[in-house]
């Protein structure tokens, strides 16, 4: 597979389901549509430059986007860019955003939210995206050693009819056992990539119970939130050389080889880079290039 054509379709990714939601396996994650940067970082997002991107997802069959109320810069704010572009919202998709993390006004991380700050924070993500209910809502762990109250009180939340399923993100198996106690969790997000593999045994106990994982920085690396850079390893060039893809298509191809259950959520701002990730969703890696990316080194982030 080459280039990515007008025939690139999400769907080519196969699809996985989010509670009694179904979603394509590749979808879009909106952290990079407010800005050459992450958050407060970098030069402002052309506005009709990402309504753009983000309609053109949908016409490629991005059903599933990954967003959050602290996704904003200095003048754009990623849920305000998802309603404007896309309300109303096709029946299909499913906005998932995430909720812990707080940032004030000037864009400063503050403290975490408290359990009794959580409804705030998804009344916030409800008024800025035009939304009677969120479909996915998934506790971002902050350090804690334990989720229980915080995802009690997202628990409650669901019951209450504000939010439809919940996930956990950036936990230890630990935390999945105890929001598992407390209320149905139908996905995970954790940091994992071809070169952050350590908690591989969330990614397992997530497929042995049907929960859909969801990496982030699958592209990125160790990058993070800056983004890809440095030199790409030789194992990554050669698959992408005897594939005639790009590199960040490999790694995505690779993510969603770890199994069924596994969704990607690729953030971007460009619409080219867009239209690459989706074509990596129908990228067929051979067990002989998944051997030779095997040998690459994960490291523990």
């Amino acid at each position: 597979m080459g280039k990515a054509t007008d025939t690139v379709h999400a769907a080519a990714a196969g699809t996985w389901l989010l509670g009694d939601l179904k979603v394509h396996r590749i979808g879009l994650g909106a952290m990079r549509l407010t800005g050459s940067a992450p958050f407060h970082l970098g030069a402002p997002s052309d506005r009709d430059r990402v309504t753009g991107l983000l309609r053109r997802a949908i016409e490629l069959g991005v059903n599933h986007i990954d967003t959050a109320a602290f996704y904003f810069s200095r003048s754009r704010s990623a849920n305000e860019l998802i309603n404007s572009a896309l309300a109303p919202y096709p029946d299909d998709l499913v906005i998932a955003t995430k909720v812990g993390p707080a940032r004030d006004a000037s864009g400063e991380w503050t403290t975490p939210a408290r359990p009794d700050q959580l409804r705030g924070q998804v009344e916030e993500n409800l008024r800025q995206l035009g939304r009677d209910h969120l479909d996915l809502v998934n506790l971002r762990v902050m350090g804690q050693s334990s989720v229980a109250e915080h995802f009690g009180a997202l628990s409650e939340l669901r019951d209450a009819g504000l939010v439809r399923h919940l996930g956990v993100s950036g936990v230890r198996p630990e935390h999945l056992a105890q929001a598992r106690a407390i209320a149905p969790v139908v996905c995970v997000q954790n940091r994992y990539g071809l070169d952050a593999r350590d908690g591989e045994d969330v990614l397992r106990h997530c497929a042995a119970q049907g929960i859909a994982f969801v990496p982030f920085f699958a592209i990125a690396g160790a990058g993070r939130e800056t983004g890809a850079g440095g030199a790409e390893s030789e194992e990554v060039l050669a698959v992408a050389r005897a594939l005639g893809a790009s590199p960040s298509q490999v790694r995505l191809a690779w993510t969603l080889r770890q199994g069924e259950h596994v969704l990607a959520i690729p953030g971007t701002g460009n619409p080219d880079h867009l239209a690459d990730n989706i074509a990596a969703g129908a990228l067929r890696l051979t067990d002989e290039h998944m051997a030779l990316l095997g040998s690459t080194h994960g490291t523990a982030g």
